[in-house]
């Protein structure tokens, strides 16, 4: 059983993770507002389309990822049966290989021109996706996060220099801009591998035993990964209609949209990702106050954060005026950070923890199938786009709301209050947007932010302390380290923190700290 993760060790994790995805961010920000100012239009729109469909080619692997997560979380690297999980990726990475070769062959006989290439570039990131996502799997389920972000800072990088290349030679044609995506998965790959050597090569199990141990894998994570996926399908769901209703400068402008969207929840899948193996290793009775330690903290700040859309919009009308119909879609997704926030860094990750992940399916499977009823309505019936926007709010709105009434049963705690409020601060943001000029909905937003504080200005009051207390008290300790690291050699403890240890002396040392805990 993998060791215990201490609070300095959460903390520790979440900056390592929070550094990789500042450079998640900043590629994020190239693709996002760069690309669309140098290449037109059309190309831009059909970048957006392949974006769009490689998105889901990780529910190709049904599961088996995923339930290599739930699984193995628990277990450190060295605790690892590392034939078993080498037999699990080399089933993945033929499976994967067979189906992009039959997309390809099928799709060139029925497709042609621009779906072609696009078709085929996604049939690739089949391969590339899932060995990646595998890969990061890897680092992830055995917490060592300081390898998860050098493969989060590899992928992002690679792809962000290799667009900022092709926008210096000018190059305008999408699909090479696709390649930049897929090299950027092949790359971090590759140097994953390396790092992870004992996962990929090396004896596997026999065919019959890889593959019950695949279905141990598929039954144990399909549900997860549904329910994972599904707000892919809900937001996916609503561009994929915008995308058959409209033509493709329409689409272009939304997801233009949604992409500025999401440079706001950069941050929240690397806090994510670190959380779940931790919560994994915490007692029980720990989890409760933490879910609202959590909240209380997520929410006002990005109320906050939402302030930012009006200076925003300002720079992105002067920086992108063929766009400028893109801020007002903006500001009636923009709250999405909310709900989807909350779901991908709290109710998610505690309905792992509680192994509850029936309802996480439930819950996601119900949102999913509103959702597609209501993109539908609102694009052949309504005829209406901005009836699907506010449809694709209100469904993650009422995904959010539902997935924390199920945690609610194992924290023991009641958020009714809450959520009116939340709902009321998104109802009053998209109101001032769509009906006030820019300058003037800022200071409306402001002042509904006033009266907010005031509500709540215990606990904002309480949420700056801890930052500054934490801010402080990461000062001092690195005061105080810099002092020590002077004047004492390395200690045996801090050697095995930092991984410089020979896997046996670590072996040897874990079990010394094992038997005197038990003394």
């Amino acid at each position: 059983m993998g060791r215990q993760i201490t609070t300095k060790k959460l903390a520790k994790n979440m900056t390592l993770s929070l550094v990789a995805q500042l450079i998640s961010l900043a590629a994020s920000f190239v693709f996002g507002m760069i690309v669309p100012r140098y290449i037109d239009e059309y190309q831009y729109s059909y970048w957006q389309m392949y974006l769009l469909y490689v998105g889901y080619v990780g529910v190709l692997h049904f599961g088996l990822l995923d339930g290599l997560v739930l699984r193995y979380s628990q277990y450190d690297y060295d605790e690892l049966d590392k034939a078993r999980l080498r037999s699990q990726f080399q089933l993945l990475l033929g499976f994967t290989s067979a189906l992009a070769f039959l997309t390809c062959l099928a799709s060139s006989f029925f497709l042609e021109g621009v779906t072609l290439w696009i078709v085929v570039l996604v049939a690739i990131g089949i391969i590339t996706k899932n060995i990646f996502t595998y890969t990061s799997y890897t680092f992830q389920i055995t917490n060592r996060i300081t390898q998860y972000a050098i493969l989060v800072i590899l992928q992002k990088a690679v792809y962000a220099i290799t667009v900022i290349v092709l926008l210096s030679c000018k190059v305008n044609d999408f699909y090479w801009y696709c390649v930049a995506d897929l090299l950027g998965d092949v790359v971090a790959f590759v140097i994953g591998a390396f790092l992870n050597r004992g996962l990929y090569f090396g004896k596997a199990l026999a065919l019959k035993e890889c593959f019950k141990e695949s279905w141990l894998n598929v039954s144990a994570g399909i549900m997860l990964m549904i329910a994972n996926f599904s707000f892919g399908f809900l937001i996916g769901g609503a561009k994929m209609v915008i995308q058959w209703r409209w033509d493709e400068l329409i689409f272009g402008k939304v997801a233009f949209s949604f992409s500025v969207s999401n440079l706001f929840l950069t941050f929240v899948t690397a806090i994510g990702v670190v959380l779940f193996p931790s919560l994994k290793r915490m007692d029980e009775d720990q989890l409760p106050n933490l879910y609202v330690k959590i909240r209380d903290t997520i929410s006002p700040l990005l109320f906050y954060v939402m302030l930012l859309y009006f200076p925003g919009c300002w720079i992105l009308e002067l920086w992108l005026p063929a766009y400028s119909e893109s801020l007002v879609y903006i500001g009636i997704l923009l709250p999405i950070i909310i709900f989807s926030t909350k779901v991908s860094l709290l109710t998610n990750n505690y309905l792992k923890a509680y192994r509850r992940e029936k309802m996480m399916l439930l819950i996601n499977v119900i949102s999913v199938v509103i959702g597609f009823i209501l993109f539908l309505l609102g694009a052949y019936v309504f005829s209406s786009l901005d009836f699907v926007l506010y449809s694709t709010v209100f469904v993650i709105m009422l995904r959010s709301i539902a997935s924390e009434v199920a945690v609610m049963k194992y924290v023991k705690k009641n958020f009714t209050l809450d959520y009116i409020v939340e709902f009321v601060m998104t109802v009053a943001f998209v109101a001032i947007v769509q009906l006030l000029s820019l300058w003037w909905a800022c200071l409306a937003y402001f002042g509904v932010l006033v009266v907010y504080s005031v509500l709540y200005r215990k606990r904002i009051a309480l949420v700056f302390k801890q930052v500054g207390g934490v801010l402080s008290k990461k000062k001092t300790q690195n005061s105080s380290a810099t002092s020590e690291s002077a004047i004492a050699p390395t200690s045996e403890k801090d050697s095995e923190e930092e991984g410089n240890l020979p896997a046996s002396d670590n072996e040897e040392s874990e079990k010394e700290n094992n038997e005197s805990e038990e003394n």
